[in-house]
């Protein structure tokens, strides 16, 4: 595997002191080679002392120039590499493990098909690199999760359901431009139609209980409907009814034979490739100690 590592210099002032000290030594020795040239051109006779004193200075400016030219902060691309420097940051490249074999709440992902392959590989790399968010989304699991883990199960939903909630809200308590809110990103009929309190005074979308509840409520429901969790996951991103709408138009029972809505084409894989990073982090580069994770709120009652 070819790896590009990039070595970039951490301390730009040393790059500006040195482009500094380079200038001062091009101009003191340019002045200094006009003042001889005069002087010898003028036939005025020079003492030997400051002859040879102008001609050191000329000299150590010259030598201290190509010194500081010599040991310039470097910026370079060599590829490949395993070595830090104190003062260098290095960045090695390379794509994410790709696993095996893949599943949805028990349902399998046929990885050997190369649209299929393609389509999770991207959202592998994408979730992969996009390790500031990644990291901070993966630090709030453990203050979320135990709250969202034990309803799916009340409620016999597959515990893969935890996922779609981050691809839905990054579990922050959000508004999307539609106007969809909380962390299961309700629309206002929608949660009223499945039960959330909405109103000028209470939104239960931000009640993380609440919200769960309702959401489970609806998965099952599409499921029912449609067939499959995996089919359930897709109506979450582009509705029921139109997810059935696709379905009877193509004649097609499985998400990975539907042509879809752009968005629902790539939501299933984000969420399974969500799944792959945060159930096997360090090998997707995130290594996290308990400590690291952000624990659940204390609340007075």
């Amino acid at each position: 595997m070819d790896v590009v590592s990039l070595q970039l210099s951490v301390n730009s002032k040393q790059h500006f002191f040195c482009n500094l000290k380079l200038t001062f030594t091009f101009i003191v020795s340019l002045l200094s080679s006009h003042f001889l040239f005069i002087m010898k051109s003028s036939s005025i006779i020079i003492p030997k002392k400051i002859f040879f004193g102008v001609l050191v200075i000329l000299l150590v400016f010259i030598g201290s120039g190509l010194f500081a030219f010599i040991k310039r902060p470097a910026v370079t691309v060599f590829m490949p590499s395993t070595e830090v420097a104190d003062s260098v940051y290095s960045i090695r490249v390379h794509p994410p493990v790709f696993p095996k074999e893949a599943n949805f709440c028990g349902e399998d992902v046929p990885l050997q098909l190369p649209d299929i392959r393609e389509r999770f590989d991207k959202e592998l790399i994408i979730n992969t690199y996009l390790q500031g968010s990644s990291l901070l989304n993966m630090k709030q699991t453990m203050r979320w999760f135990p709250i969202i883990e034990p309803i799916l199960k009340k409620n016999g939903v597959p515990d893969d359901f935890k996922y779609l909630c981050i691809a839905e809200s990054a579990l922050q308590q959000v508004v999307s431009r539609a106007g969809a809110s909380g962390f299961w990103q309700f629309m206002t009929e929608t949660g009223k139609q499945y039960n959330l309190e909405i109103n000028d005074e209470v939104d239960e979308r931000y009640n993380v209980e609440a919200a769960t509840e309702a959401a489970c409520v609806y998965l099952k429901k599409s499921k029912d409907l449609l067939g499959s969790w995996t089919l359930a996951a897709a109506a979450y991103n582009c509705g029921t009814a139109g997810c059935s709408n696709f379905m009877e138009k193509q004649q097609q029972k499985n998400y990975y034979d539907l042509l879809l809505p752009e968005e629902t084409m790539r939501y299933v894989f984000r969420i399974l490739a969500i799944k792959e990073i945060y159930t096997h982090p360090k090998r997707y580069g995130f290594d996290l100690e308990a400590s690291d994770f952000y624990p659940p709120y204390q609340y007075k009652t």
